[in-house]
């Protein structure tokens, strides 16, 4: 939820498999990959499609990306004024790649606000829905009691991994990829409140209480 990039994955995803002759367009890759990881992903479009991805389709995904970030990537809007203004301890918890986060945050200049704060799929045997990604945020960041934890997140996957961990969510639908209904989905598997702009997550009630917050990319 840092930074607007899921419309733009979307939109690569769906030209890189058009190169291939597969059929996907940006929506239909919203609805089935947003918040997997990149081995999940893959998973889920070789059984959409009933084919294998050639061993090469991360790395011209990868190129496809970096042309897209560089370009068009933007962070959503206030978040750097958020996360400057909390007085308590957050961190970044996300299934992208290291390598992907490194060029997220340099690209919008959020780099220096997270700053070793920063967990990946990479660090875990299993991304999210596994709650394994936030109890590992929670044990490194000070050993925190997933129950004093507060995880704000876009995404189905991320929301059913907050919740297995036993952590509290705020479910955020300020992104540009967000669609109709996305917000009862995540109420439904445990998200409340529901929240669309970076000013009411920062007046929220919980952020003044002594609640480490993890934050998602």
């Amino acid at each position: 939820m840092l930074v607007d990039s899921e419309i733009l994955a979307a939109q690569v995803t769906s030209d890189t498999l058009h190169s291939l002759g597969l059929t996907m367009s940006a929506e239909e890759a919203l609805v089935a990959l947003v918040g997997l990881d990149e081995a999940a992903a893959r998973r889920k479009l070789e059984e959409i499609h009933g084919a294998d991805l050639p061993a090469a389709f991360e790395a011209e995904m990868a190129t496809r990306l970096d042309h897209a970030f560089n370009t068009q990537l933007q962070p959503i809007a206030g978040i750097a004024d958020l996360l400057e203004g909390l007085r308590l301890p957050f961190c970044v918890a996300s299934n992208s790649t290291h390598e992907r986060l490194r060029r997220t945050f340099a690209v919008t200049g959020l780099a220096p606000l997270v700053e070793g704060r920063v967990f990946s799929a990479d660090d875990v045997k299993r991304g999210k829905p596994a709650p394994d990604l936030f109890l590992l945020a929670a044990k490194t960041m000070g050993g925190f009691d997933p129950s004093r934890c507060l995880v704000i997140e876009d995404s189905l996957t991320g929301v059913t991994a907050a919740r297995a961990a036993g952590m509290h969510v705020i479910g955020f639908c300020g992104g540009g990829h967000i669609l109709p209904g996305h917000d009862q989905r995540l109420r439904a598997l445990g998200a409340d409140p529901i929240l669309t702009h970076h000013h009411q997550i920062a007046a929220h009630p919980w952020l003044a209480d002594p609640l480490p917050a993890v934050a998602t990319a």
